[in-house]
């Protein structure tokens, strides 16, 4: 681990952030070049004083999840990320592995969705972020852990991943999950944690299995969906997908044709959701 480096290394990033960079307030009377320390800390879920220590050269070595989350924190890109990671004193981190880190660019763009209905998905299926009201609409699906991270996984195993879509749209949806897991298997190769997914859904799922044979291939996942919500009833939607340069996370919106009764459904679920806060 080199303490003078990684601290003089997280300065320089700390410094080149501004607030509205990552979601938070400018406020009054701001000294500070960049963010402070205690705006780092918040954001990448630690106490300041844990935070501060690494930043002034003392404490106890940073964990490899600690290092994580002040890379996500702080919108580090990946080669950044990795070479916080050497600076700490731990191998980077395989990038097939570790799809969590959000890219920063679309964190940015994310960061300033607050209102929308917005998620940012991995390849694997795997949702990294919601807004509150992409919640309130298809349930919290960053609480999973596990290969139920993916919902790819949930989708033939766990019947309530189903629940939010209307029965008579699974088929589609069976086929276009079961592409898109595909396209990142063929990328990724066997040995990889798509080919993890893979080899247990063909073991555990006869649907799965028979749409595999097939070698689905098909247009983009986040095509128009119909949501059946359980207060709501019936949203007909349309979802634009933003890609992150490596294709590996996607931005996904989720919006109703202006004036239609799904707009309507989808502002009532905004309030009501902003109401649970």
């Amino acid at each position: 681990m080199d303490r003078a480096r990684l601290a003089a290394f997280l300065r320089t990033r700390r410094e080149a952030l501004q607030p509205e960079d990552v979601g938070l307030p400018r406020g009054r009377r701001r000294r500070t070049a960049g963010l402070r320390r205690e705006e780092v800390a918040a954001i990448s879920d630690m106490s300041t004083d844990y935070y501060s220590r690494i930043e002034q050269r003392r404490g106890p070595r940073p964990s490899e999840q600690m290092l994580a989350a002040i890379a996500r924190g702080l919108r580090l890109t990946l080669e950044e990320r990795d070479h916080l990671f050497r600076l700490g004193g731990y191998p980077t981190p395989r990038r097939a592995v570790r799809a969590d880190h959000l890219d920063p660019g679309l964190m940015r763009i994310f960061d300033g969705l607050e209102e929308a209905a917005a998620q940012v998905v991995s390849d694997l299926g795997e949702t990294l972020r919601q807004t509150r009201l992409a919640s309130a609409l298809l349930g919290d699906e960053t609480a999973h852990t596990g290969m139920a991270r993916s919902l790819h996984y949930r989708w033939f195993t766990d019947p309530g991943a189903r629940r939010v879509y209307p029965e008579d749209d699974h088929p589609r949806h069976s086929r276009l999950i079961a592409a898109d897991l595909h396209r990142t298997y063929t990328r990724d190769g066997r040995d990889s944690r798509a080919g993890t997914i893979v080899d247990a859904l063909l073991a555990g799922s006869p649907e799965f299995a028979g749409i595999w044979r097939e070698h689905p291939v098909t247009g983009p996942y986040c095509a128009p969906k119909r949501i059946q919500h359980p207060h709501l009833g019936l949203l007909e939607l349309h979802c634009q997908v933003l890609l992150d340069p490596g294709r590996s996370q996607s931005l996904q919106v989720f919006t109703a044709e202006p004036g239609s009764e799904s707009d309507e459904k989808l502002r009532l679920l905004a309030v009501t959701a902003g109401q649970r806060v």
